[in-house]
């Protein structure tokens, strides 16, 4: 395996693992009805944060099908992926 496809799936198992742990703790939040007064405030930021690493993980997941496979559309797949972990770190990055 080529070096730039294993580090894209570190990259892939990364975000799908932040993606699971995050769409998990909204379920555990479901089950929480007695204090949905206190965390209703952080619903939104919860559902931002899940919708973002569905995104890295579907980029993640299709730049390294695009290198795997050798596909010629692969050098776009490696620049979403990198533009959206820009991205992130743009919108997660201390102020």
């Amino acid at each position: 395996m080529r070096p730039l496809a294993m580090l894209i799936g570190i990259v892939m198992g990364s975000t799908l693992s932040i993606f699971v742990a995050l769409t998990l703790t909204g379920i555990v939040l479901l089950f929480l009805p007695e204090h949905a007064d206190r965390i209703a405030e952080e619903r939104g930021p919860l559902l931002q944060a899940i919708g973002l690493a569905f995104v890295l993980t579907s980029l993640a997941a299709t730049s390294f099908i695009g290198e795997i496979r050798a596909r010629g559309w692969r050098p776009a797949a490696h620049v979403a992926l990198v533009a959206g972990l820009v991205l992130a770190g743009w919108i997660y990055w201390p102020r």
